[in-house]
């Protein structure tokens, strides 16, 4: 079949493309580093269309995009859509890029603009369409540097939280007073070290700091191997998230963990640690190659759209 439809995920320091045909099937893909940063010197255009080319993409065919393209700092700025935000409405916000070769949009994030707990999203929301489309209701998890936690029900983004579980592990790994004790260590996995970290916080998550110290102290004194106080230093933090997100979102029972690779094992372990029961997982690049193709779908063809 011919490309329907072009969808790209552009994040802060990665590109994805895929070129789709109307049932989503994948004709062709493209990544590479070329993130904002690096967009920002080469040109937007010129490095989509560059890739586009590369798959002999011809002028006409629509581009859906999502990610930190949309952000202020990207090509065009998609403002945020609050909660609740129903997902199958994306698409019709989606702003237009002016170009001369093609239709292309930006899909917008999400803002969670309670004065209590304010938040904000780019490309989760678009992960989160494609479980949206399939009619899944209840908590979603989606790991990284921010990892977010997303309420869904009846297609309607009703709230979320960010945990700043990734960007906390590498400071700490890299410039505390842990710093030495990790030395060395290599990927961490699961294991009881790992294990002993998510349960030891989740069933206290307000001495956390004093957790983390005693990493140190361990080091010191019972001399701990760096990868055991590694796989304990993310342990604690992902068990200190898990308590977060029961806390402020309700039971983590029947949550779907969005997640690829060895963060998805990681998660995988931690909540069943924490008593989370039943939990499905779902690769993240295939759900926002998915919420893509369903904007793409709703914006382009929507004679043929299914949300």
């Amino acid at each position: 079949m011919a490309v329907s439809h072009v969808v790209v995920d552009w994040g802060t320091s990665s590109f994805r493309l895929w070129a789709l045909d109307r049932t989503g099937r994948v004709l062709g893909e493209r990544r590479s580093a070329q993130g904002l940063t690096v967009a920002t010197t080469e040109g937007f255009e010129a490095v989509l269309e560059d890739h586009l080319a590369a798959l002999g993409i011809p002028d006409g065919v629509p581009v859906m995009m999502c990610g930190m393209v949309g952000s202020r700092t990207g090509w065009v700025e998609a403002a945020y859509i609050d909660t609740p935000a129903p997902l199958d409405g994306l698409a019709a916000r989606a702003i237009h890029v002016p170009s001369r070769r093609r239709l292309i949009r930006i899909l917008p994030g999400v803002a969670q603009r309670d004065p209590a707990h304010p938040d904000v999203m780019r490309g989760e929301e678009t992960q989160c369409l494609a479980l949206a489309v399939e009619g899944f209701s209840g908590l979603a998890c989606l790991p990284g540097t921010h990892s977010k936690w997303v309420a869904l029900k009846d297609g309607v983004l009703s709230g979320f939280a960010t945990f700043m579980t990734g960007e906390l592990f590498q400071l700490l790994r890299t410039g505390s007073v842990i710093t030495h004790a990790v030395d060395g260590a290599g990927a961490v996995a699961p294991g009881a070290a790992f294990g002993e970290g998510v349960e030891a916080a989740f069933a206290a998550p307000e001495t956390a700091t004093n957790l983390w110290f005693e990493l140190r102290a361990r080091w010191l004194l019972a001399g701990a191997k760096p990868d055991a106080t590694l796989a304990r230093l993310s342990g604690l933090l992902i068990g200190l998230e898990l308590a977060g997100a029961a806390r402020r979102l309700g039971a983590l029972d029947g949550a779907v963990l969005i997640a690829s690779g060895p963060i998805a094992d990681l998660y995988d372990e931690a909540l069943a640690l924490a008593g989370a029961g039943s939990v499905s997982r779902r690769n993240a690049e295939a759900c926002v190659r998915e919420g893509l193709h369903a904007a793409a779908l709703n914006a382009f063809h929507p004679e043929g759209a299914t949300s």
